[in-house]
């Protein structure tokens, strides 16, 4: 299966179009150290379990650190039917392009 990817940049476009649903899959401390404004956690080892609490209506974009998981994610979403994105880079790409983060 593919799994389809965006950058940084696309993801941040779609923030400030108010199209972007981003769900962090990193474990809670890793989402309590900063986070893009808005994700949801929900982390990967739950998330086969919480798929109810997942938009269908729009894109699904996660996140994690570098984009391993958020890959294993998208896969897992993809497979349940759902439009899932993967974000590469993760959350360190979102820090190292400026763009900012919160501990809420």
């Amino acid at each position: 299966m593919t799994i389809r990817e965006i950058s940084i940049d696309d993801l941040a476009a779609a923030r400030d179009t108010g199209e972007a649903t981003v769900i962090d899959v990193r474990n809670p401390d890793e989402y309590a150290e900063g986070h893009i404004p808005g994700a949801r956690l929900i982390p990967l080892p739950e998330l086969g379990d919480r798929l109810t609490e997942v938009p269908t209506d729009r894109p699904v974009h996660l996140v994690c650190q570098s984009g391993g998981r958020s890959a294993q994610g998208a896969e897992l979403l993809t497979a349940a039917g759902l439009d899932a994105v993967s974000v590469t880079g993760g959350t360190q790409g979102w820090i190292d392009s400026g763009h900012p983060t919160t501990t809420r």
